[in-house]
């Protein structure tokens, strides 16, 4: 099974960016869609951003504007460029492909 390991997290001011990059330890050209999902402790996990073949690319409200997702299919990779960070971001935030398979997940803190 094609594992998910996400990378790029850290602490970050209000305003600033972060990239996060969630690596797959094999190809990624069969998966149909793959997202990006944040969970706060006791919550349940949000969809920041999801990139499909068969329906594009959506985005949670909290984040539309600000965030990007891409897909980089030759590097089995997928990225979500974040900017105008606010503290309302700070979750952990989660790779995941088809709705079946999850990464660890990557800390993000957005905080002065």
């Amino acid at each position: 099974q094609v594992k998910l390991v996400e990378s790029g997290g850290g602490l970050v001011q209000p305003g600033g960016s972060l990239r996060l990059t969630c690596s797959a330890s094999d190809t990624i050209d069969n998966f149909v869609s793959l997202g990006w999902y944040r969970q706060v402790p006791g919550k349940m996990h949000e969809v920041v951003a999801v990139i499909s073949s068969v329906r594009g690319t959506t985005y949670g409200s909290s984040v539309r504007g600000r965030f990007t997702i891409s897909r980089d299919n030759a590097n089995n990779a997928v990225y979500l460029q974040m900017d105008r960070l606010k503290p309302e971001d700070t979750a952990v935030y989660y790779c995941n492909a088809d709705m079946k398979i999850w990464g660890q997940g990557t800390q993000v803190t957005v905080s002065s």
